[in-house]
């Protein structure tokens, strides 16, 4: 079996050091996942600090470590590149754009830069753009270079929230349609999860339109105002999406990352950020029948990381594509800027693809 030599760029949290929080007992990082696979290996990394470099060279025992990404993917040819970057490009703990005129975009320029470089595979953090002009130019690139693609929206590569998704394709609720995500969350750091999972969930059907509002509204009453084609730090916010097929969905400010699909024969909820899964099905006939609880086993959780990396390798030998294509990808960026779109617009449905592709929202 092949094993693929991985590259790091960014190698803070995502890149090295997020499972020190303990957030998961299964790997996290990205330096962690191709340690617990045997289909993959840190080969070199990359950071402009060099104080993480030589933590990261200490940690992984790596000695390819590098400042400048473009001569580490010239010297160092690795199979598969990770950008575990900042959204904008600043360093932490920037939280809002400098000015108005700041349009940093990260994942999206280094996706673009790599693709270019010829890196057969890349895993570019969530949300993979900051604007749709600027998604757009990523897949694009992409396309143009056949890379292979999968962003970090995590639950779509979460078995537990795999499970969820199978039971529906299988009719466990029937048709569906409705679907509900519960918690609060900002818009691209946040949001963009949890549209990529309700998407996911239904089998990905293409989002027709999209209306919300930003949060926190402007405390002397009426929406909280938004200025030009800049965002210049990342909202809170609710949605409600349309899908193709007559599914709509929205979102609960409230509750832990739950999210629950409602059909013509039952419900089925994900609890608790995947700890938990209730399935109920109809008792009974008539117009609105009870729903009874039936029995679901939850999944023994497996790493999602090392799921989503792995999916790269194997669509990149079989040609198949990955769970989180880069079209797709873009798409999912689409309706979360469009969420911002639609409260501009005093929120009206925004038609998707939209129209306006220059918006930009700042996100970490």
């Amino acid at each position: 079996m092949r094993r693929y030599r991985v590259g790091i760029i960014g190698l803070g949290r995502m890149g090295s050091t997020i499972d020190d929080e303990g957030h998961s007992t299964q790997p996290y990082s990205i330096a962690a996942s191709c340690r617990a696979s045997d289909r993959l290996e840190v080969a070199t990394a990359a950071d402009l600090r060099p104080e993480r470099r030589e933590a990261f060279r200490e940690r992984w025992g790596v000695e390819a470590v590098y400042e400048d990404y473009r001569q580490m993917v010239a010297e160092q040819r690795p199979d598969l590149v990770a950008v575990c970057t900042t959204a904008s490009g600043l360093q932490k703990p920037a939280r809002e754009a400098p000015d108005a005129g700041f349009r940093g975009d990260s994942h999206a320029e280094l996706t673009v830069a790599l693709a270019e470089l010829k890196v057969p595979m890349l895993y570019v953090e969530k949300a993979m753009a900051s604007s749709p002009r600027m998604a757009d130019a990523a897949r694009d690139a992409c396309i143009a270079n056949g890379t292979v693609f999968n962003t970090g929206v995590l639950r779509r590569f979460d078995n537990r929230y795999d499970a969820v998704r199978q039971a529906i394709a299988a009719g466990a609720i029937g048709a569906p349609q409705a679907t509900v995500h519960y918690a609060a969350s900002n818009l691209m750091h946040g949001h963009v999860h949890s549209i990529d999972t309700l998407s996911f969930l239904l089998g990905d059907p293409p989002i027709d339109a999209v209306r919300g509002e930003l949060l926190p509204r402007d405390p002397r009453g009426g929406p909280r105002p938004v200025a030009g084609n800049h965002v210049p730090s990342d909202p809170d916010a609710t949605f409600h999406l349309r899908f193709a097929g007559g599914v709509e969905a929205w979102s609960v400010p409230a509750g832990n990352w739950e999210f629950e699909v409602l059909g013509s024969a039952g419900a089925i909820r994900s609890e608790n950020n995947g700890a938990g899964i209730t399935l109920r099905t109809a008792a009974g006939a008539g117009r609105r029948p009870d729903l009874a609880p039936a029995p679901f086993e939850v999944p023994e959780p497996r790493s999602p990381v090392v799921a989503c990396l792995e999916d790269l390798v194997d669509a990149y030998e079989s040609g198949r594509p990955t769970r989180a294509p880069v079209d797709l990808s873009a798409r999912i960026v689409g309706a979360c800027v469009a969420v911002a779109e639609s409260h501009r617009r005093g929120g009206a449905w925004i038609a998707l693809p939209q129209a306006e592709r220059d918006l930009y929202v700042f996100h970490v």
